[in-house]
């Protein structure tokens, strides 16, 4: 994961949008390990309670699922931000200049439109099961304790929308140095990357060094034979 000094920071209004969004984001990241360690602790008390009292948590199962979607959205667009999603940067990592600022802003591009169908169909999901006329405003619940289904629903089009502004500042940001064209940049989710495949260098050259010293060693032994 590339950290937060691969992002340039300056007094320019672009910098500006990325500080303030990054909060939230920020918030939105520190409410789902909130989510993880919460489960944890339903765990331990379901665990306790099933052994010592022969009585598990209530609903557990239930409250797993309604805490999923803060797992595994919240933390989205915190983690575009500073680089972290995975990539297949084989092809990529040959390109340089103006190449490779274009590839990286057609990909966001394609990110951004993706986003967009997924935003779309996940807010019609949430719509199905919202009604202010309904009991608790749900059209449906779980199936152990009847918890109401759309507060776990509505997270996914509110973090995916969150992605969504991630990604239009990036696409900003790539545009303009497509523009200004600086050798001396590269995308700053490529920084870390990079630089993780330079410290490897090292480590690589020790282990060479070390199997060919094995060799000459066990060589001579081997021709005796």
């Amino acid at each position: 994961m590339a950290s937060n000094s691969s992002v340039l920071i300056d007094k320019s209004l672009l910098s500006k949008l990325d500080q303030s969004l990054h909060k939230i984001e920020s918030l939105f990241a520190l409410i789902s390990g909130l989510a993880v360690f919460s489960l944890m602790m339903l765990a331990v008390i379901s665990v306790t309670g099933r052994h010592s009292i022969n009585q598990p948590l209530p609903g557990y199962v239930d409250w797993i699922e309604q805490a999923m979607p803060l797992i595994a959205f919240m933390g989205i667009a915190y983690t575009q931000r500073n680089g972290g999603h995975i990539r297949m940067d084989i092809l990529v990592s040959f390109l340089k200049g103006r190449s490779l600022w274009a590839v990286e802003f057609i990909t966001v591009l394609f990110m951004l439109l993706v986003m967009i169908l997924i935003i779309w169909g996940s807010w019609a999901h949430f719509a199905r099961s919202f009604d202010f006329s309904a009991p608790m405003w749900s059209r449906d619940s779980s199936m152990d304790i009847a918890i109401p289904l759309w507060p776990a629903k509505i997270l996914a089009p509110v973090a995916f929308s969150l992605l969504a502004v991630r990604l239009t500042l990036n696409l900003y940001r790539l545009e303009k140095h497509l523009h200004i064209m600086r050798q001396d940049l590269q995308p700053f989710h490529l920084l870390k990357v990079r630089q993780l495949k330079l410290q490897k260098k090292p480590v690589l050259c020790q282990a060479r060094k070390l199997i060919w010293n094995l060799l000459k060693l066990e060589l001579p032994s081997v021709l005796a034979f």
